[in-house]
């Protein structure tokens, strides 16, 4: 298990291209990690969902999904011309940006409404929330989920560290999926082996075995040998990490 607490671009292999973020327990912060993370490196980044995500704090959004060089503008805060923050600048250079269609109800964002495909043309990164977990620390997987888009180049799966060994009932978006997969009941509890054993199989079930696998919030842990036991359970390359924010 590779441990990481910078640069997790790297660590994670992130290609220019779309990246997809699937799974559950920090995928909002870790968009906003990578982008920053690529920006700062030179490139051009775009953010963005499949599904339904919050507009990521402090990364100036355009909600027409067409002039992505206007006016930088977030929900809550209207940035004037000239505004020097590290994303309203990156934006100046052509550098981050996100979009989405707002709904003013529940204040997230949704797909934009130009083809994924045809923005990606513009940045040499799209970083797109590609699954919804309920603010859960974990999940499984219903039919229809995740939204990957087409000609994704990198897909990163996120696992909540917090939710290992609690109640599945309690730490599990879809729960009784979860318990059809690993042959247990809700009430039982969400160990490493279990944890591992799901994901395992939906890797296969979904054809995601490239898929990187990122244990966030480490340190949330109050056993760290959970850690140990969920990637020898997993059997494959793990990067654990405990963003913040």
């Amino acid at each position: 298990m590779e441990t990481v607490n910078g640069n997790l671009a790297s660590a994670l292999r992130i290609e220019p291209g779309i990246t997809a973020i699937i799974g559950s327990g920090g995928k909002s912060t870790l968009l906003k990690t990578l982008s920053l993370e690529l920006m700062r490196a030179g490139g051009r980044v775009l953010l963005c969902t499949t599904t339904h995500m919050f507009p990521v704090a402090g990364v100036p959004w355009d909600g027409s999904s067409r002039r992505l060089d206007a006016a930088p503008w977030k929900p809550g805060a209207l940035h004037a011309p000239g505004c020097t923050c590290e994303a309203c600048a990156g934006l100046v250079r052509g550098r981050i940006c996100q979009a989405g269609v707002l709904d003013p109800q529940t204040g997230k964002l949704s797909s934009p409404a130009a083809p994924l495909d045809q923005l990606a043309q513009r940045f040499d990164y799209v970083l797109a929330e590609a699954d919804g977990s309920k603010r859960l620390p974990l999940k499984a997987h219903a039919a229809w989920e995740p939204v990957i888009p087409a000609a994704t180049a990198n897909v990163v799966w996120v696992v909540g560290a917090s939710g290992l060994g609690k109640p599945i009932n309690e730490a599990v978006h879809r729960p009784e999926l979860f318990c059809e997969r690993c042959g247990c009941e809700p009430t039982d509890a969400a160990t490493p082996e279990r944890v591992a054993q799901v994901l395992n199989a939906e890797l296969q079930m979904l054809n995601l075995n490239n898929a990187r696998i990122m244990l966030n919030q480490a340190d949330t842990l109050a056993d760290p040998t959970m850690a140990d036991r969920f990637e020898a359970a997993l059997n494959r390359p793990l990067i654990a990490t405990s963003l913040q924010g």
